[in-house]
């Protein structure tokens, strides 16, 4: 902090980035989760069970959900410095049922990075 009360702006961009990759490993999850439901729980109840009505809830959801996480992806790697081979899994990640999971971990490191890198210039 400097005598004003202000953050340095180099220490507020690293807060800022940090916010940004625990809202996109939040949206991961919930993408992961609606993906989960819909594959595993939502479509076997249509075609085993004769219940569509699973389908027609989830799958607007699940679709909004991944419109989230996309967007929020691109906002994330845009701002900050990711390999193409990061952003290519994140973005595969979110069509293989629980590869969200996997994309936590990943976004998890990058956090810790981030904050160990934040708290050494403190």
């Amino acid at each position: 902090m400097t005598g004003s009360g202000l953050v340095a702006p180099d220490r507020a961009a690293g807060a800022a980035e940090l916010e940004q990759l625990r809202r996109l490993r939040l949206a991961a999850s919930v993408e992961g989760v609606t993906l989960v439901l819909l594959v595993l729980v939502a479509v076997p109840a249509k075609h085993l069970f004769g219940v569509p009505a699973l389908t027609k809830v989830m799958g607007p959801v699940h679709g909004l959900a991944f419109v989230g996480y996309v967007w929020m992806l691109l906002a994330t790697v845009s701002g900050g410095s990711w390999r193409l081979g990061e952003i290519l899994r994140l973005m595969t990640a979110a069509f293989v049922p629980f590869g969200a999971f996997h994309s936590t971990r990943l976004l998890r490191r990058k956090e810790a990075a981030l904050a160990a890198v934040s708290s050494e210039e403190a």
